[in-house]
């Protein structure tokens, strides 16, 4: 550029004088901002009480939270808990001293998985029925000792004493294999079968014995008593037949009392007028 023009550009700048910009925010825009700061101002604070009222009120400590507790030993609950959701544990149990519950509106499942997430067994409290699904049920005392047993083959009550309190009794549909029968002090022992067959079996032997009271055995056809190897006895200070028959008298107008217990050999009884001699062979119509 020659000399003469850069004066002349440099004198009519330095004539017009210095021009000024300015930078920054102005007029509505800078109110909008700080509006807008002090209302994330009055939000952070009203947070910040909101944040520090709910640690208030749910009790959060460096220990816990509420009732809930963190100890070395796992999680503390002081008070009533409901969860929502299953509860995975490895131990559940109350304070030493104090009774655990467990409470539901509709019913209490317990259930125990394999490592596949199988239930193995279940154990279900309902409103109406308490439900336990396994392959064996088993009752024991605190010593070991078992009480009640059951699974698919059998029933085991392993106490001294099996009480049934019912007022019918108890009902067997089939046979019972037991060492000893007896009803408690004071009390009736009835063996009833009401529309079949009483059958009493035992290898070596039956004993029937009643110590303080009477002994009554009924049936509506006819009742045997039979030893295959050995033989009956009956043990009494008096043993009475009243209902036998009698044979024809072998003397006409004979009164005498005295009478012979005779056996026909289909084993039926029946009484004779005793004579010098067995007078059991004279009288065989009772035995047709």
């Amino acid at each position: 550029m020659p000399q003469e023009q850069y004066a002349h550009r440099s004198t009519m700048h330095t004539s017009e004088g210095p021009q000024v910009y300015k930078v920054g925010i102005y007029g509505w825009r800078k109110r909008c901002l700080y509006f807008f700061v002090l209302l994330l101002m009055i939000l952070i604070l009203v947070n910040l009480a909101m944040t520090i009222w709910i640690l208030k009120v749910m009790n959060f400590t460096i220990d816990g939270m509420g009732n809930l507790r963190i100890t070395e030993k796992g999680l503390k609950l002081e008070g009533d808990s409901e969860f929502l959701k299953p509860l995975y544990a490895k131990e559940i149990r109350s304070r030493p001293g104090n009774p655990l519950y467990f409470q539901s509106a509709r019913n209490v499942t317990v259930n125990i998985l394999n490592e596949k997430t199988k239930v193995l067994t279940r154990l279900v409290t309902g409103p109406q029925a308490v439900e336990a699904h396994s392959q064996k049920f088993e009752v024991k005392t605190l010593s070991g000792k078992l009480l009640f047993s059951a699974d698919d083959n059998e029933v085991v009550v392993g106490a001294e004493r099996l009480r049934v309190l019912g007022a019918e009794g108890t009902v067997f549909p089939k046979s019972i294999e037991t060492p000893n029968v007896r009803a408690d002090p004071f009390k009736e022992l009835r063996l009833e079968s009401p529309t079949r067959a009483l059958v009493m079996e035992a290898p070596k032997g039956i004993e029937i014995n009643a110590e303080a009271g009477s002994l009554k055995a009924t049936c509506r056809t006819e009742l045997r008593l039979e030893s295959k190897d050995g033989e009956i006895t009956l043990n009494s200070a008096k043993i009475k037949l009243p209902n036998l028959p009698q044979g024809s008298s072998s003397s006409a107008g004979s009164r005498q009392k005295i009478y012979e217990l005779c056996v026909c050999p289909n084993g039926r009884l029946f009484l004779s007028q005793a004579g010098s001699s067995s007078t059991c062979q004279i009288n065989t119509s009772v035995c047709l």
